[in-house]
């Protein structure tokens, strides 16, 4: 995000013991990543540090406060609606894989992706952008969809596919 709007930044690699250690749980209660630390504000919450980010630098949330509230509007979708099918069928395939019903329930949870995807490449149609020119929702949106990458389903959607190479 950082790179989006032209601002220097440091990354702080953690380990999975550090997330849990004190001193990332002060910055993290859930013991997550990522976290933000500037200008004396601790932030954790992907969606919230990109949202601080685009208010605090030009180039994210549009000027009109109708395109604005939209861009905000798209990443709450992305991370309220596009993701929660998305890491469902993540998280089953790495902790339900060696189960007896994961076989049935792979399909189940490829076809809630799909639905969503397809409700998504509707709505994006041939547009470059979500919602005119490229926002913070846009940006949230192919973090998202990104989490896709090593599977095939985002190429089942020829114009998602683009828009997250764009």
């Amino acid at each position: 995000t950082f790179e989006e709007v032209g601002q220097p930044y440091d990354v702080r690699l953690v380990t999975f013991d550090e997330m849990k250690a004190p001193a990332h749980l002060a910055r993290h209660p859930f013991g997550q990543i990522p976290t933000l630390e500037a200008d004396g504000l601790v932030m954790f919450e992907s969606g919230a540090i990109v949202l601080h980010i685009a208010e605090s630098h030009p180039g994210l949330l549009p000027l009109g406060a109708h395109a604005r509230t939209r861009a905000v509007m798209w990443m709450f979708a992305a991370l309220s609606t596009v993701e929660p099918p998305i890491v469902e069928r993540e998280q089953a395939g790495y902790a339900e894989a060696d189960r007896p019903w994961h076989a049935e329930r792979a399909p189940l949870l490829d076809q809630r992706v799909r639905q969503r995807l397809g409700e998504l490449s509707r709505r994006l149609g041939e547009a470059e952008w979500l919602d005119g020119g490229f926002s913070a929702g846009d940006l949230m949106m192919v973090t998202v969809l990104r989490r896709l990458e090593r599977s095939e389903l985002l190429a089942e959607f020829a114009n998602l596919a683009a828009y997250v190479q764009r």
